[in-house]
């Protein structure tokens, strides 16, 4: 299933479970720094798009495009290995949480490069995706699919990118990425929460409910919290998260 078609499926929860969390959207804020044009590749339904500056988001899914609020910025249909945007249109190309769904991921960071001087990537340490305790305890499918995907050094040296800031997930993080339930695992028990991951949605469905039932077990046991006490404690916790930026 190509990235169009797997969010045109499971996109539907997108608005419910994606939600811009403040501290994210500081760092990358940040990382544009006076760029007043910004091209948001893979956009989705625009979560870290400033809304002070001028965006076009391209986006590949007619079913996310369809979910961005009203007064967000203009979208286009477009995959980022070929966009239809003029060499240096824009001050900045951002792309948040979507290079590891592009069918040929060092074509479209070219196309970044190719687009604007400064691009600001949102990525992932496939590693510490796989080490998750979701993945790790019960749903270890999930790790075929990461070891596919480009990690954050991956797509940094291919960018020959200038920085790479680590962004932790804070217990309380509002934005349903992944792993962002680390420290509230009862989460994983709602389907809308599920649906909105699509690590899960590109595992086998079997897979999935069997590590759901033995979570569910083990929350009612009390055998998940005696596993993990020690998570219990952190206000955040490194689940691989990178912010790219690299610079013409």
């Amino acid at each position: 299933m190509s990235g169009t078609d797997l969010y045109d499926e499971i996109g539907t929860g997108y608005s419910w479970g994606r939600r811009t969390d403040p501290r994210w959207m500081a760092e990358i804020l940040a990382a544009l720094g006076t760029a007043r044009s910004i091209a948001d590749v893979g956009a989705g339904t625009g979560s870290y798009e400033p809304h002070d500056r001028t965006v076009l988001a391209l986006e590949p899914s007619v079913e996310m495009i369809r979910q961005r609020p009203p007064g967000a910025s203009p979208a286009v249909r477009a995959v980022a290995e070929a966009l239809p945007v003029r060499d240096h249109a824009v001050d900045a190309a951002l792309a948040v949480l979507t290079v590891h769904h592009w069918t040929d991921w060092r074509a479209g960071l070219a196309e970044l490069r190719r687009i604007a001087p400064l691009q600001v990537v949102l990525a992932y340490d496939t590693l510490r995706h796989i080490d998750f305790w979701f993945v790790r305890e019960y749903v270890p499918e999930i790790a075929d699919l990461e070891r596919t995907r480009p990690s954050a050094d991956d797509i940094a040296h291919e960018l020959g990118a200038q920085s790479v800031t680590v962004l932790p997930l804070p217990w309380d993080f509002t934005d349903g990425v992944f792993p962002a339930y680390w420290r509230r695992p009862a989460a994983y028990l709602d389907p809308r929460v599920r649906r909105a991951c699509s690590a899960l949605a590109q595992t086998d469905p079997g897979a999935v409910e069997r590590g759901i039932r033995q979570l569910r077990a083990d929350l009612g046991s009390g055998r998940w919290h005696e596993r993990h006490r020690d998570l219990l404690d952190l206000d955040e916790w490194d689940a691989g998260f990178r912010l790219i930026v690299s610079r013409a």
